[in-house]
């Protein structure tokens, strides 16, 4: 049975459909890899983020992009951040682990009513409207003759469904760890249901959703 989901979203420009690396399903399997070691379901392909490639040629890719990829500031993080408490607030998400990378973003999120794809929505919907109340939108400058500010996040995301509570552990140790991987401070979201209690969230009664 699921009990939660590995949930990741990404900025726009982030990963191309066409990367040299490979394409966004291959994508998806190695990072499960990656994530969960010799997990049974998936035992082909090395992770692509590290794989060898003509960087020359995926940075002419990016170049051809509409707008520049989006990197987020500091502010802006903060500002998403408070976009997800909002989302957290109105929909009683139990999150048990979250970074936000100035490029993408990992949740590991309870099982809920709302279908995974539609809890990435969520997340991307109220960070959006925080960027944009707040005015720091990455593309505040760029808006379209109809008035609208093109999106800062790449179409829909990935989610991994995690069985057991090693599974989410695991995952949220991953997701704490991320920041520190790439030189940044370890994150802490008030939003976020702290390790300690994480095995007492997890009310099996509320996990069975029709």
């Amino acid at each position: 049975m699921v009990l939660a989901y590995h949930l990741i979203f990404t900025a726009y420009g982030f990963w191309l459909p066409n990367d040299p690396r490979g394409s966004w399903s291959d994508f998806v399997r190695s990072w499960e890899l990656f994530w969960y070691g010799s997990a049974s379901k998936v035992t082909t392909r090395a992770s692509l983020a590290k794989r060898d490639h003509d960087r020359d040629l995926r940075r002419v890719q990016k170049s051809a992009l509409r707008l520049d990829p989006v990197r987020f500031t500091t502010a802006q993080m903060s500002a998403i951040a408070r976009g997800f408490a909002r989302a957290v607030a109105e929909s009683g998400y139990v999150v048990f682990a979250c970074s936000i990378m100035p490029d993408h973003v990992h949740l590991v999120v309870q099982r809920h009513a709302n279908l995974a794809e539609q809890i990435i929505g969520h997340f991307k919907a109220r960070a959006t409207q925080q960027l944009l109340g707040e005015g720091i939108h990455p593309f505040q400058d760029h808006r379209q003759p109809d008035g609208t500010i093109p999106c800062a996040w790449a179409r829909r995301g990935w989610r991994v469904y995690l069985d057991c509570v090693e599974d989410i552990l695991r995952a949220s140790q991953y997701v704490e760890d991320n920041p520190l991987r790439q030189g940044m401070p370890r994150q802490s979201h008030p939003f976020v249901t702290n390790y300690a209690a994480r095995f007492d969230a997890i009310d099996p009664a509320a996990l069975s959703v029709e």
